[in-house]
């Protein structure tokens, strides 16, 4: 009898064992399934689903020109570089750009009008690209020059650029509206905030016959570039 109870008990630890064993290895792909499908989520939110994620870059150096006497003209020149970190194609509907002297505490606005490198001679002969709305693909990046004008002749000071010294400026991208993504999925557009670069640049001197054939360049004071993505 004491044979036949020793063989049953055995018996019921093998098959404890084997139900462990079973229990344990289903567990082990039960996580690594989810671990799966977690991954396999990720990647096609990281690659198709993931929202425009627009940054803009600014170069250590822009350009200055006021070309024309007893006007409120003024010309400024940004080169900047434009990424989408998302998986959805963003656009920038347009450029704004404000200017401040510190000194006198006095804004002037100005609008991205053309692409291009200034001059007169381009001027006189409008050798410019129209700005016009500027659309990324996911993972894609853009680098253009965009010429900023005065808003109008209601813009003041007349001249908001001209002694020596540091300016501030803010640059401003105003964005399409998003549809797609998880957005588009929940059956709405997302709000888009406007992308915002502030940065200081210095006019290293002024003489107003450099306007005849090119510009001054204006540079950061440490010679570094400036981004929406860090604070300078």
């Amino acid at each position: 009898m004491a044979r036949v109870r020793s063989g049953m008990s055995g018996d019921a630890a093998d098959i404890t064992t084997d139900n462990a064993r079973q229990f344990s290895g289903g567990l082990a792909a039960t996580l690594l399934s989810a671990v799966a499908v977690l991954f396999s989520g990720y990647s096609l939110w990281d690659t198709a689903l993931k929202n425009a994620d627009l940054r803009v870059y600014v170069p250590r150096v822009i350009y200055y020109a006021a070309p024309y006497t007893n006007t409120n003209f003024e010309m400024i020149q940004v080169p900047v570089t434009i990424t989408n970190e998302g998986a959805q194609t963003g656009t920038v509907l347009h450029f704004d750009l404000a200017v401040t002297d510190p000194r006198t505490k006095q804004t002037k606005h100005f609008y991205a009008a053309e692409l291009g490198v200034w001059s007169m001679e381009r001027t006189r002969t409008r050798s410019y690209t129209g700005f016009a709305p500027i659309s990324l693909e996911g993972r894609a990046s853009r680098t253009e020059s965009i010429i900023f004008y005065t808003r109008g002749e209601e813009e003041k000071p007349e001249q908001i650029i001209r002694e020596v010294g540091p300016y501030e400026f803010t640059l401003t991208a105003t964005l399409a509206r998003e549809t797609g993504g998880l957005s588009g999925l929940a059956g709405g557009a997302a709000e888009t905030k406007p992308i915002t670069v502030t940065f200081e640049r210095e006019l290293p001197f002024y003489d107003a016959r450099a306007f005849e054939n090119g510009t001054i360049f204006m540079h950061s004071k440490n010679w570094t570039s400036s981004s929406s993505a860090t604070v300078e």
